[in-house]
């Protein structure tokens, strides 16, 4: 019991300190995300620059901080997209069964033979970078595993005695689903939606780092590092400050996605 409220503890309160630390920075900071000063350029981290600058002089610590704006803004709308489309799918895929759930789980399974990230590249050398593209490109690929796993939960819950009774009461579908299908399963949805948060903004990252995410001049924790990899020897914190941040936030989501396990498997 310690440690799940030691993994709550330490996946939220890096998120909230995440977010205090954006919010603060976007307020007083000095310098302007996009502010360049050559003469400036890779300095190492001091009072002035507490991550030292990049190769434009641009100051890391508001980079970073802006990079992770816009990571917790794609990872949770492109969550959003893929739990609202991809639970609504399995569920009533589900829960008809028969030709419907064999048309719908053959489209899911044609879109899961490629890789998240093979499909991601493939659909943003098509859509086109940028910000908004990726976050619709993110939510499509996660279509897929929340229409599997709640289509699956969706077949346990469905043969109940519980639905069954509201069935022969006259109950119709949409009723069943939002009062008797989706309290059941919400559980096993929650766990997943927190372990792909972090799979959404390493996704973003990989994308930013190929050039095919966030666009330039603004930052993302992939794209700096991108930028960063030719001074790691000779500046290693232009590298190390976005790589841990990318850590840490994956690290966090995975950690409140084993409270929520520990949580609803005790329950059940």
């Amino acid at each position: 019991m310690k440690k799940i409220k030691k993994n709550l503890l330490i996946g939220v309160g890096f998120f909230v300190i995440l977010i205090v630390i954006i919010i603060m920075t976007k307020l007083f900071s000095p310098y302007e995300v996009t502010q360049i000063n050559i003469s400036n350029k890779l300095t190492s981290p001091s009072v002035h620059h507490f991550f030292g600058t990049d190769k434009f002089g641009r100051d890391i610590f508001t980079r970073i901080m802006e990079g992770g704006k816009i990571a917790l803004y794609v990872g949770v709308l492109s969550i959003f997209i893929g739990l609202l489309v991809g639970c609504s799918l399995g569920m009533y895929s589900g829960y008809m069964g028969g030709r419907i759930d064999e048309f719908i789980m053959r489209i899911i399974d044609a879109f899961m033979s490629f890789p998240g990230i093979l499909l991601a590249l493939m659909m943003i050398t098509a859509f086109g970078a940028g910000t908004t593209n990726t976050i619709i490109v993110i939510g499509i690929i996660n279509i897929p595993h929340f229409t599997r796993l709640s289509r699956g939960e969706t077949l346990k819950e469905k043969d109940k005695n519980y639905t069954l009774s509201a069935i022969t009461r006259g109950a119709g579908t949409f009723w069943i689903i939002k009062n008797y299908i989706f309290p059941n399963i919400r559980g096993k949805i929650i766990i997943a939606t927190t372990l792909s948060f972090g799979v959404s903004i390493l996704t973003e990252a990989s994308l930013s780092y190929l050039g095919l995410g966030v666009q330039a001049p603004y930052p993302s924790w992939g794209s700096m590092l991108r930028e960063s990899q030719i001074y790691f020897m000779s500046s290693p914190w232009y590298a190390l400050f976005p790589g841990v941040f990318i850590t840490l936030t994956i690290y966090s989501s995975n950690l409140l996605g084993e409270y929520f396990r520990e949580k609803y498997n005790s329950k059940g």
